[in-house]
């Protein structure tokens, strides 16, 4: 009988440790589980940094599959490519955003909202997605970071649909084109001016947007009375101009008799713009000693607006945009 109730209490000893350790083995599963969840849930949380083409991170992957999710076909890559940047253009443009191919905050809330809505994106409406049937054609020119070179050209038909007039000082009185940028280039040269104002220095605004017409004549000009080769040294082709994209501004000061030239850049104003361009995302676009590379002379007073982020990586590092991009 003893027996009996000895082997009784032993076997009940053992289920009771079996089922402790099914009971551990459930809840370790079940709290994997969780914790997979939270992983997804945190994976597909939208970025809050700045993101722009070059960039590459686990946040790239989070952002690719939200417009994945917006039915654009692109790939989860963890890289901003070419797509992706087309992608966060085309829906900024939807939306009637900045078309800037950046992401920041106000193109996250509206993501955000457009997936919260199950809206329906028409993708590629407002800009086609890019097929390189040819390289040297600008696919996307709403893009701050659009290349325009000898190499990369904008389209002839391309003009921006948000050029404004900056509240900045100009050496004319006259509305003319050329007083125009873009809305997002313009908001940073007035910044750039009213700091300028702050530090002693008396910049002035000169020559911005210019169509692929107006280019197209003031190239013609300085081949009659250059010769083309010279010409092709300080101007633009029709379509390789900057100043068509609406990012570009060119600036003086009365030092210089609101001329432009290279002695700008050894005046107060010249010194001072190169110092702080960046901090209101510009760049000297074509910086002394590297006219191998930008195929232009040194040109201090060319301003051309990038954003923040890429401003001042280029600056700190002293680089043409050219060499900045081919890194990203």
């Amino acid at each position: 009988m003893l027996h009996q109730r000895l082997v009784f209490i032993s076997l009940f000893i053992f289920l009771l440790i079996i089922t402790s350790c099914q009971s551990e083995t459930s809840s370790k599963t079940e709290g994997e589980d969780i914790n997979e969840v939270d992983k997804k849930e945190e994976v597909l949380q939208l970025p809050d940094n700045v993101l722009q083409k070059g960039d590459k991170n686990d946040e790239i992957l989070s952002l690719q599959h939200h417009m994945i999710q917006l039915g654009y076909p692109i790939e989860a890559t963890g890289r901003y490519d070419e797509n992706t940047t087309w992608a966060i253009t085309d829906f900024q443009l939807h939306e009637d955003l900045t078309a800037t191919g950046i992401y920041e905050e106000e193109t996250k809330e509206a993501i955000q909202e457009a997936i919260d809505d199950q809206k329906t994106i028409e993708t590629g409406k407002h800009l086609p997605q890019p097929t390189n049937d040819d390289p040297s054609v600008i696919e996307n020119p709403y893009e701050v970071l659009a290349l325009v070179n000898k190499e990369h050209t904008l389209p002839e038909d391309y003009v921006p649909h948000d050029l404004v007039i900056p509240d900045v000082r100009f050496p004319f009185t006259e509305d003319l084109p050329k007083k125009q940028l873009r809305e997002i280039a313009a908001e940073a040269l007035e910044e750039l001016f009213a700091a300028g104002d702050e530090a002693g220095m008396d910049l002035f605004a000169v020559s911005g947007y210019r169509s692929y017409e107006r280019q197209d004549a003031i190239f013609a000009a300085n081949v009659d009375e250059h010769g083309e080769e010279a010409a092709n040294t300080f101007s633009a082709k029709p379509g390789e101009s900057e100043h068509q994209s609406g990012l570009t501004m060119d600036i003086t000061s009365p030092e210089v008799d609101y001329d432009l030239t290279t002695e700008f850049g050894e005046t107060e104003e010249g010194k001072w713009v190169k110092e702080h361009a960046s901090d209101f995302g510009f760049i000297i676009r074509y910086p002394e000693e590297k006219e191998d590379i930008t195929e232009y002379q040194y040109e201090p007073w060319h301003l051309r607006y990038v954003g923040k982020k890429a401003a001042k990586e280029i600056m700190k590092n002293d680089l043409t945009l050219e060499e900045y991009l081919e890194v990203q």
